[in-house]
């Protein structure tokens, strides 16, 4: 069975310049996943936080899914991340560090059929930073029409 679920946060990369990428597992319920599968998820203000030594995403919203009972999950709960704790600790150095945030950047299912978050360490982009890359993405998108004429 082929699960072709990719839900991306494309204002993260607007708003952030990732320094490095992980792929972290969630811990979830039975009715998440289902919702998961349907692509019924939203990763839009994600970010991710230390309790602890836990790493746990926050702003991960999964709605509810429409054939469960009353146990139903609540669909902006937090929740655990998966790492081993080489990454966890390198994540919780680097993010207490001024000027770095750890943010969702996608959330896919694997060839294993279990649903994995990519997160990335990120240092947030300034004004200028953002101009430069819509500049960029103008420049490209009008060459490609030169090209194509």
């Amino acid at each position: 069975m082929k699960h072709n679920i990719n839900i991306k946060n494309k204002k993260a990369s607007f708003n952030f310049e990732f320094v490095e990428k992980f792929v972290a597992g969630i811990v979830l319920g039975g009715t998440e996943i289902k919702s998961i599968r349907l692509g019924k998820a939203n990763l839009v203000d994600a970010y991710c936080y230390f309790t602890g030594d836990e790493l746990w995403v926050s702003g991960m919203h999964i709605a509810e899914y429409s054939f469960g009972s009353y146990n139903n999950h609540d669909p902006g709960q937090d929740r655990k991340l998966l790492l081993n704790r080489r990454e966890l600790n390198k994540l919780k150095k680097k993010s207490q560090e001024k000027g770095f945030t750890i943010v969702a950047t996608r959330l896919f299912i694997n060839d294993r059929g279990l649903a994995k978050l990519e997160i990335a360490l990120a240092k947030g982009k300034r004004e200028y930073d953002k101009r430069q890359d819509i500049r960029a993405r103008d420049t490209k998108r009008e060459l490609d029409r030169i090209r194509k004429v």
